[in-house]
């Protein structure tokens, strides 16, 4: 007879399982675990990206991406000095202090929303037009997640995690990096840099990187009993 906690998790990942075939997603079950890297205390549905036409988008167009500042779209840029002195100076970096750095960089951009920078309500826009017009929370995340990919870190170790703010309760977007010791969030409306053990009002809804979307699921406690 399997253990409590044991069983506990069988029935939340049939329960969240359950959840998943109702919404038709086509995905893989991971069973809930202590492991502290479960993105926001979450269980993980992994898809394909072909139902986010907005995200695919962008990286249709970064297919030609040749880093920040790189082509002539960009090469004059007035942030073209800065960005390249911040890199040089976190060549030899720890990670968290590259994480920080790029939050700091990128939040300087004013928040705009895309209803007045692109005249629809949701528009999820590429780094040189995030440069360009600035945006919402979302293109401050793909921002961070393009720039950091340039001082090493892969796109494997990073997602934009769409999320609901349990306090504002209104949607919104953050970037999560997997680095060696952490799940670290890079959030628009802070320069900090926090374990994603710290948001406990962040729900998240899905998160996607340039191979794959996850739903999440929150595990809920459920009282089990064993036959004695």
């Amino acid at each position: 007879m399997p253990g409590r906690g044991i069983y506990r998790t069988i029935v939340v990942t049939l329960c969240a399982a359950s959840i998943v075939a109702t919404l038709g997603w086509a995905g893989t079950a991971h069973a809930a675990s202590p492991d502290k890297r479960q993105l926001l205390g979450t269980l993980e549905f992994k898809g394909s990206l072909s139902k986010l036409p907005k995200w695919t988008r962008v990286l249709d167009k970064m297919k030609a991406w040749k880093g920040y500042f790189n082509d002539a779209a960009t090469a004059s840029h007035p942030s073209k000095q800065a960005w390249n002195t911040l890199k040089a100076s976190l060549k030899d970096a720890s990670e968290l202090d590259k994480l920080k750095a790029v939050t700091k960089f990128f939040n300087k951009w004013p928040y705009r929303l895309d209803k007045a920078n692109w005249g629809v309500s949701e528009y999820w826009a590429t780094p040189w037009e995030f440069l360009k017009k600035s945006g919402d929370c979302e293109d401050y995340s793909i921002a961070k997640f393009y720039g950091l990919q340039e001082l090493g870190f892969s796109g494997d170790q990073m997602r934009i995690v769409a999320v609901k703010d349990a306090i504002r309760g209104i949607g919104h977007a953050v970037l999560a990096v997997y680095a060696t010791d952490d799940i670290y969030i890079l959030d628009n409306q802070t320069v900090m840099v926090l374990s994603h053990e710290k948001y406990k009002h962040y729900i998240p809804q899905y998160s996607v990187n340039e191979k794959y979307r996850w739903m999440h699921v929150a595990p809920k406690k459920q009282t089990t009993y064993e036959k004695k």
